[in-house]
């Protein structure tokens, strides 16, 4: 019988964790959407999901524009294929667009005079940061606090007019996406239905129809469309009453890397709501309000809490046990520190609280 802990340690699979892919690109096409809203960490999400961690890999995708860093699915940052963007905005643009709406309500009035300067001003110049808009819109006149132009221009990639353009120095810069993506891939919307069940399953796997509803913003009733359409190449069990969905083929049998140090948006945690806890199959994390302090899996089971402090040489992860850790625990958490750590080009220290 398959239990809680042998779906999580399955994810590890379907998601890269324990078979990475050769870069980025691959990352990001097979997982269809990972979510982005912390650069810094989020570029870990990608990368610890390679055979070879570099911090250049998802920084070249970025800017050639074979990645794009945009709002879709939620309202919220997604890294996607340049081609799945034009789709995924299509398909779940409906739902989101009414969250950015409702939030710019004050500028209702002066929506269509901004759109027209935000394009004008990008087609003119491309790559330009925020503040480089914020100055720009403020010279013609159009000047709007730092929340505002951000929801302006979530509301302006949901429409599919702007996308991310090419970093500068690191920073994330905007750019028309009908620029960055020359000849996007579209999909009727039953084809799009179909297209993201089957993807969301066989990269996310095994999940439930819920999951699927919240990680894409979709209704239930259009989620099992999708399923229905893609059901030939996908394979349910049923579990504590649930039908978890997958790609065909049995469960793994073990996974490794055992340990991983990840931000608490992976898609291991936020890829998921209606079976999101598969990850503390023993019932040890207080269920409380959600923070930025990122986690630490051993064996696809969340056993602490995590967070990363950076200083010129070195990368501090304070880990905060949620039970008592076992040796071997505690080794898997200290190879994953050093993985994240030989990433970032710094050396790995952990700070282990033994008291919890």
């Amino acid at each position: 019988m398959i239990t809680d802990r042998d779906i999580a340690r399955w994810r590890l699979h379907s998601q890269l964790l324990a078979a990475p892919a050769d870069d980025a690109e691959q990352v990001v096409r097979s997982l269809l959407a990972v979510q982005a809203e912390n650069p810094s960490q989020s570029a870990w999400a990608v990368a610890t999901r390679t055979t070879a961690p570099r911090q250049d890999d998802l920084a070249g995708a970025l800017a050639d524009g074979r990645v794009l860093r945009i709002h879709v699915l939620r309202s919220t940052w997604h890294y996607v294929h340049a081609d799945d963007a034009q789709w995924l905005q299509e398909l779940t643009a409906p739902r989101v667009m009414p969250v950015f709406e409702q939030q710019l309500q004050p500028l209702a009035d002066r929506l269509d005079a901004l759109t027209d300067a935000v394009e004008a001003m990008l087609a003119e110049s491309p790559d330009r940061t925020r503040s480089d808009l914020a100055e720009a819109l403020a010279d013609r006149g159009e000047e709007l606090s730092g929340q505002q132009l951000m929801l302006l221009l979530g509301r302006l990639e949901v429409l599919g007019l702007v996308c991310s353009g090419v970093p500068r120095d690191g920073e994330h810069t905007y750019a028309l996406f009908a620029d960055r993506v020359p000849t996007p891939r579209r999909l009727d919307r039953d084809d799009a239905l179909a297209e993201i069940a089957l993807r969301y399953f066989t990269s996310h796997g095994p999940a439930t129809e819920r999951d699927l509803a919240y990680w894409a913003t979709l209704t239930v009733t259009d989620v099992r469309r999708g399923i229905t359409a893609a059901s030939d190449r996908l394979a349910p069990f049923e579990h504590d009453g649930r039908t978890f969905w997958h790609a065909p083929g049995d469960a793994p049998a073990s996974a490794s890397p055992a340990g991983h140090l990840l931000q608490v948006l992976d898609e291991m945690y936020r890829g998921y709501q209606d079976s999101r806890w598969m990850i503390d199959a023993g019932g040890v994390v207080p269920r409380m309000r959600e923070t930025a302090i990122g986690m630490a899996l051993v064996d696809a089971q969340l056993v602490a809490a995590m967070k990363r402090t950076l200083t010129p040489k070195a990368v501090t992860f304070s880990v905060r046990p949620h039970r008592a850790l076992r040796k071997r625990e505690v080794e898997s958490i200290q190879d994953a520190a050093t993985r994240y750590a030989e990433y970032l080009g710094r050396e790995a220290r952990v700070d282990l609280d033994a008291d919890g």
